[in-house]
């Protein structure tokens, strides 16, 4: 490690990104309108896909009854002759047929969270902290409300929503079309509520009980979304989604869709429909943790789909495993050359030992030298004997074959000239479509998630397909596997869910993970397109050894020299009587008689050693060990021969090794010791809700649409407008009919609630049931979306109308609150008007997943985190998380948590009132430090982290901003946050 290397450090890159909105920020600038977006299936189907898309050929049947019966007429013979033409097999689900596009809303994405890991650090480290360590641009208020205009520091993303509502943003506000890498995508394998949604933070258990079931509105839609008609829904949800990602994917981009055996034929046909047959490139298959239960053959195996945008524009790099002696088999390595230039097929009892046979000598098998090219077919000549292609062709020249006979790569294999290709050419042999080391490298990861996939099945897409700084997009969260991966191999991401839960605990693995630090060719800590330095391997292969034309001056060299000493062994060999030859011809015959064949054959080398020429040896033929009764001055010559063999091959094996082609390992980069990397900076994001309304100030309004499930054409859309004015009118109907719960259970009822037809951002007026009936009290509702949260936006327009229209009371109620809005309401800023937090029960849309009904209460205001601020001697200040009031959907009521009991809390001791910059995160009960404290044990204090696992914070200096934000996860993913003003903190 350089001396001036920081012990603790993470990657930069050098890429940029667009301006999106801090969500509190949203309201004060003006974000472009951009209309729908209709994505056009591609109409162009391989034939072996193709469809009918008149429909005509569902006719076929009746036609053919009619011919037995009538003459048909010219129309309907017409008909029938293009229905047989076009009756090609296809893929077909419920609304595939009648329509060929889909309408996506451009939502805008706001910023709501900054971490960066290394910034909680120095905090630890008692350092001061730059805000770039957040890559937070800084910009001056003017700029920074000039949303998606201008481009800043690239910091990675993780983003709450719908992933085809923000893949659609991705490519549409941002610009990001045709420049992500590779796209992984794993979707639910199957039809079941239980595997595929986990409503806990902290217990990845998950059961089919009513209250385990999620409550996130969100994650019911997509829940309807994905499964309303069964595959057909499923079919449809992946189609669009694959669809947009492929507009996405770069020329060179590749997309891997993991998938069980359930439905991997109906989705191989779906990726074969958007990405095209042709471009399908594998089927991967990859040995799971263990057998998943069957009433007949147990599944050990899961699937990856591995598709390219474009075949002929593909990145990709080869991923090797290290070559042992369990690789070798009888169709790979099955010959052993036991002395140079001799060899012999392996026994059966050494093939099941091979590492046996490595101590005879060296193994190898045997290459084809021919191929279906049409190149040369002349017979070329080695050992003194013609050799030819049996009608096909030699694979290089006379000239290049000639060199590998020199080099003693050439072998008469039962009269078929084939390249002894050696194990030990390269100690790594490429990696196949079959993973079997999967499974038990999983058993070592801590899992957190109901379906959480192996780092290792993404690791090894991402490597096989992408460079250092590409970017890379997943947009099935779950626990961030994709971006845990892609962090550690220095790739830009942005990861995708629609749950609360899966964004809750992909934040937490990504900021206390450590990673080694790689080495860059320049040796910053930004990474760009290949720049990291990587350890290789050589590969000795066929082509390089025929065109080293390094070789031809050793073989010139030694040439003479062995004629020499061949014309000397010769010489010798004339002075063999015939007495001596019967002599060694019976020890062959007697090993012959006394060993069986199969297990002890008569080898090349005995031929040799025995069977004498009559007059002279070839170069080929000579013997490499010396019988016992060879004359003594035969055994000297022969020996001196094959001292000057060897003398050759080591020399010609040099080479060949000095000009070895090397193999680029793209999972072994060089690590630099003696620094600790941590993940890089990130945001937290989500969508800002789409305004579906006639009159867009209002983000829920809208037309009625229709009751049906299938369009005028019967064609099902799933991604059609919601009802949001029946939607608005349901949500009024319960509200004055129920009324809102308060701390200590306190309902507080309307004595009218009427709804607002003004077009305004509030959507109902009423009046509280009160004991003074001469001054009521006028009360303005503002409904949030009915997907999605209420947002900071919607609150200060909402309060601004409010106050101008004379109202005392407003009430937000929505199914969730952005952590700006609830601070927002919490600053209380117009005095006039008394803000409320209304929790909408889940249970309102879900009632055909849930067994029951309950009619229980349906509002209730929310609960806010209990901290407190306290200012120190030394003038620094601490926060203290006491608890947590959350709501609770399955009991629908607030319900008081203690500090230990919430998923994780997190300080901003600076809070600019833009954007939560996370400078201090505690995960309360857990050891999620344990990693980074023992590895920064000698930089940051113990105590420090053992206080990330607690409920109170680190000293901390007064900021510029004077204000501290405490943002708290409850045990379902849900965030409240909470300001405090140093100004009215306690004095010590």
């Amino acid at each position: 490690m350089p001396a001036d290397q920081d012990p603790i450090d993470d990657y930069r890159y050098d890429a940029t990104r667009k301006n999106i909105p801090p969500a509190a920020l949203a309201s004060q600038g003006r974000v472009c309108e951009i209309p729908r977006q209709r994505y056009h299936y591609d109409p162009h189907l391989p034939p072996i896909l193709r469809f009918d898309e008149t429909g005509e050929s569902d006719r076929l049947p009746e036609l053919l009854q009619e011919a037995t019966r009538r003459k048909l007429t010219p129309e309907e013979a017409d008909i029938l002759a293009g229905a047989l033409r076009n009756h090609q097999p296809w893929l077909e689900w419920a609304g595939k047929r009648e329509k060929s596009w889909f309408d996506v809303d451009t939502v805008a994405l706001h910023i709501h969270e900054r971490v960066s890991a290394r910034a909680i650090m120095q905090v630890a480290a008692r350092q001061d902290v730059q805000r770039s360590l957040w890559a937070d641009p800084e910009q001056d208020y003017h700029e920074a409300v000039q949303f998606y205009r201008h481009d800043v520091d690239w910091a990675n993303r993780l983003v709450l929503g719908d992933s085809l509502a923000v893949m659609n943003s991705l490519a549409k506000r941002e610009d990001l079309a045709g420049k992500v890498q590779m796209i992984y995508v794993d979707p639910p394998y199957g039809i079941n509520h239980r595997s595929n949604f986990q409503p806990f933070v902290r217990n990845r258990n998950v059961t089919d009980r009513e209250a385990d079931l999620t409550r996130e509105s969100e994650m019911v839609k997509a829940y309807r979304d994905t499964w309303m008609l069964g595959i057909h829904t499923y079919l449809a949800y992946l189609r669009d989604r694959l669809t947009i990602a492929r507009d996405l994917l770069s020329d060179s981009g590749s997309i891997f869709i993991q998938i069980g055996d359930e439905n991997i034929h109906s989705v191989r046909y779906v990726m074969d429909d958007v990405f095209g047959k042709d471009n399908f490139i594998a089927e991967i298959k990859f040995k799971t943790t263990s057998n998943r239960t069957s009433e007949f053959v147990p599944t050990v195996f899961d699937s990856i789909l591995f598709y390219s945008k474009d075949r002929i524009s593909l990145k990709y790099h080869s991923l090797f495993l290290s070559k042992d002696f369990e690789n070798v088999t009888e169709d790979s390595y099955s010959c052993v050359e036991e002395y140079p230039n001799l060899w012999r097929r392996l026994t059966r009892h050494e093939k099941d030992n091979p590492k046996l046979s490595e101590s005879i000598g060296p193994l190898f098998g045997l290459s084809d030298l021919t191929s279906s090219h049409e190149y040369n077919r002349e017979p070329f000549t080695w050992f003194n004997r013609p050799f030819g292609t049996k009608r096909r062709y030699w694979s290089t020249s006379h000239d290049r074959l000639s060199r590998l006979g020199q080099a003693n790569r050439l072998c008469d294999a039962n009269g078929t000239l084939r390249y002894k290709r050696f194990f030990r050419d390269t100690n790594a042999f490429a990696l196949s479509n079959v993973w079997n080391d999967i499974g038990s490298g999983s058993r070592t990861e801590e899992r957190t998630y109901a379906v959480q996939t192996n780092t290792k099945v993404i690791q090894r897409c991402m490597l096989m397909t992408t460079d250092p700084g590409d970017l890379v997009l997943d947009p099935t969260c779950g626990s961030g596997t994709t971006a845990y991966v892609a962090e550690q191999w220095g790739r830009r991401w942005i990861t995708i869910d629609t749950s609360r839960v899966a964004v809750a605990l992909a934040r937490q693995r990504i900021l206390t993970a450590k990673f080694d630090y790689y080495k860059t060719e320049d040796g910053s800590n930004t990474v760009g397109t290949d720049n990291f330095r990587y350890k290789t391997v050589p590969h000795i292969t066929l082509g390089g050894i025929a065109n080293n034309v390094a070789l031809d001056p050793i073989f010139a060299k030694w040439e003479p020299i062995l004629d020499e000493k061949l014309n000397g062994l010769n010489d010798a060999l004339s002075l063999v009587d015939d007495e001596l030859r019967t002599a060694l011809l019976s020890k062959l015959e007697a090993k012959r008689r006394k060993r069986p064949r199969r297990d002890y054959p008569i080898t090349e080398a005995d031929e040799r050693r025995w069977r004498l020429p009559k007059e002279r040896w070839e170069h080929w033929e000579v013997p490499f060990d010396a019988d016992p009764d060879y004359p003594d001055i035969l055994k000297e010559r022969l020996e001196a021969y094959c001292e000057v063999w060897r003398g050759k091959m080591d020399e010609v094996n040099a080479c060949i090794a000095a000009n070895a082609d090397q193999e680029v390992l793209v999972d072994q980069p060089e690590v630099e010791r003696g620094i600790t990397r941590v993940s890089g900076p990130f945001t937290v994001e989500a969508v800002q809700p789409a305004e579906e309304s006639l009159d867009p100030e209002s983000p829920i309004g809208g037309a009625p649409d229709e009751l049906d499930a299938f369009s005028d054409n019967g064609a099902f859309n799933a991604d059609e407008p919601y009802n949001a004015e029946s939607f608005r009118d349901t949500m009024i109907r319960l509200l004055r009919n129920d009324g809102v719960r308060f701390e200590g259970n306190h309902v507080a009822k309307f004595t009218r609630l009427e709804p607002l037809t003004d077009g305004t951002i509030l959507h109902a007026e009423g009046e509280w049931d009160s004991d003074d009936p001469d001054n009521p009290r006028l009360v303005a509702v503002s409904l949030g979306p009915q997907y999605g949260p209420i947002t900071a936006k919607q609150v200060e327009d909402s309060l601004w109308t409010a106050s101008r229209s004379g109202y005392d009371t407003i009430v937000f109620a929505g199914h969730s609150f952005d952590g700006p809005a609830q601070a927002a309401i919490q600053a209380d800023p117009n005095p006039r008007v008394r803000a409320h937090m209304t929790q909408i029960s889940p249970d309102v849309a879900m009632t055909d997943l849930l067994k029951e009904s309950r009619d229980s209460q349906l509002f209730t205001v929310s609960g806010l985190p209990r901290t407190k601020l306290e200012r120190l001697e030394s003038d620094e200040y601490t926060v203290e998380m006491e608890g947590v009031d959350i709501y609770d959907p399955v009991k629908n009521t607030i319900v008081s948590e203690n500090a230990n009991g919430v998923a994780a809390w997190f300080l901003d001791s600076d809070y600019d009132g833009r954007t939560f910059c996370t400078t201090q995160a505690f995960f309360p009960d857990s050891n999620a430090w344990d990693r980074l404290k023992r590895s920064l044990k000698s930089v940051v204090d113990a105590d420090a982290f053992d206080a990330f696992g607690g409920t109170k914070s680190l000293p901390f200096p007064a900021g510029q901003h004077k204000r501290v934000a405490v943002k708290v996860i409850d045990p379902r993913g849900n965030e409240v946050m909470k300001i405090h003003s140093l100004e009215d903190s306690a004095t010590w």
